[in-house]
């Protein structure tokens, strides 16, 4: 185990009827006047939207709605978010959604305070010094973004999609009632749930050895569980809320302390959904990481093959043998609850390849990851090219 710095500082209102709470919490924080940030309309369809409102209204703070974020969410809407915000002069924000919504909001708040154009800070040209606080209300599993200190913006002029990590973006506040998540169709649900698991398979797959490794595989496990008891029942409310609360601690770093890694799954799909934005990310994550997997297990077979006794319960002749099994249990999983597991599932063919390669890499100039391997052009490109077989296993 390494030395390390960790930071959790979201405080989490969890369980039925919590977003009740959402005036107080927004009121206890400090916020005034609130970017009142959401996706579609069905937020007033369901009731939500009246119910945040007017828990706003009794405890005394003002609210400008800034809705329409669409999913893989782009730095024109946020550009947009930031003019609003100045004009308004508001002092804080409020999420009210998932992944998208969340992270629309992060890089509006610390837009708020830059000069230039807020998609610097994800092209690394700078560095946020200040934000708007930020508090949430969750409606979907999925990206963790609800603690996390990571924001995914598309650049749809670049056709790239670029993430950035900065502890200063985690949100103050996050309302999580898994009731929310009941509306949630059966793919984006087991798209949610996968995004899950590759948060703390990134993790897990990180050079050395830390405690973190049995929490990264136990909320897996866990997950996997309670993913396949949603589908089935929909309703299941202790199912949803093992979803919810791993869909926070799976993202908040807990399950990388104490080693190094390098996120590398997650990047590969971004090129994806980058490039076409009607993949949803967790489906992506789930194609992409069987192939993956097969590329560089052999770099690190035990712990491939570690993973696989632990999730699997499964054993072969030796630690080689026992990882590839794993991997291809793996893949079968995902198809189970179905996600993708070739490109023409997600409508890529061959002739993207050149393209996705080309954004993944920086046009050759990037390497990928580095845990247990980094991975060039060449590399993404073998990868990509796997995922244009339908076979079902290795």
């Amino acid at each position: 185990m390494i030395d390390f710095d960790f930071v959790s500082p979201t405080k989490v209102y969890f369980g039925k009827g919590k977003e009740n709470l959402i005036g107080q919490a927004a009121k206890e924080h400090g916020f005034h006047k609130a970017l009142l940030a959401y996706g579609s309309d069905r937020i007033k369809a369901s009731g939500l939207y009246a119910l945040i409102t007017q828990k706003l209204r009794e405890s005394g703070v003002e609210y400008i709605d800034f809705a329409g974020i669409r999913a893989n969410p782009t730095i024109e809407r946020v550009r947009e978010g930031v003019a609003l915000a100045r004009q308004e002069n508001v002092d804080s924000i409020i999420a009210v959604g998932g992944g998208s919504i969340i992270d629309t909001a992060k890089s509006i708040g610390i837009g708020f305070y830059y000069d230039g154009d807020p998609f610097d800070f994800n092209l690394k040209l700078a560095v946020p010094k200040k934000t708007l606080p930020l508090g949430v209300v969750l409606t979907i599993s999925s990206a963790g973004s609800e603690m996390s200190n990571s924001c995914v913006i598309q650049n749809d002029a670049l056709g790239i999609k670029q993430g950035l990590n900065y502890d200063l973006i985690r949100p103050v506040f996050a309302i999580e009632n898994p009731e929310l998540t009941y509306s949630v169709s059966a793919y984006q649900t087991a798209a949610g749930f996968s995004d899950i698991m590759m948060h703390s398979l990134e993790r897990y797959h990180g050079d050395g050895e830390s405690l973190a490794d049995e929490w990264a595989l136990d909320l897996i496990a866990d997950t996997m569980k309670n993913g396949v008891r949603v589908l089935n029942n929909p309703s299941d409310y202790d199912a949803r809320a093992a979803l919810m609360i791993n869909s926070s601690l799976s993202h908040n770093g807990v399950t990388g302390i104490g080693k190094k890694y390098a996120f590398v799954v997650h990047p590969l799909e971004h090129a994806l959904s980058g490039y076409k934005p009607d993949i949803t990310h967790g489906a992506g994550v789930a194609m992409i990481y069987p192939a993956w997997a097969k590329y560089v297990y052999k770099k690190s077979i035990g712990k491939f093959a570690r993973l696989t006794e632990r999730i699997f319960n499964i054993r072969g002749t030796d630690d080689e043998q026992t990882a590839i099994i794993g991997i291809d249990a793996m893949k079968k999983f995902f198809a189970s609850v179905g996600m993708p597991t070739s490109f023409k599932q997600v409508g890529l063919t061959e002739k993207d390849i050149p393209s996705l390669v080309r954004i993944a890499s920086g046009n050759g100039t990037r390497l990928i990851g580095g845990c247990p391997q980094s991975l060039g052009a060449e590399d993404i490109e073998k990868i990509y090219r796997s995922l244009l077989s339908e076979e079902d296993t290795l």
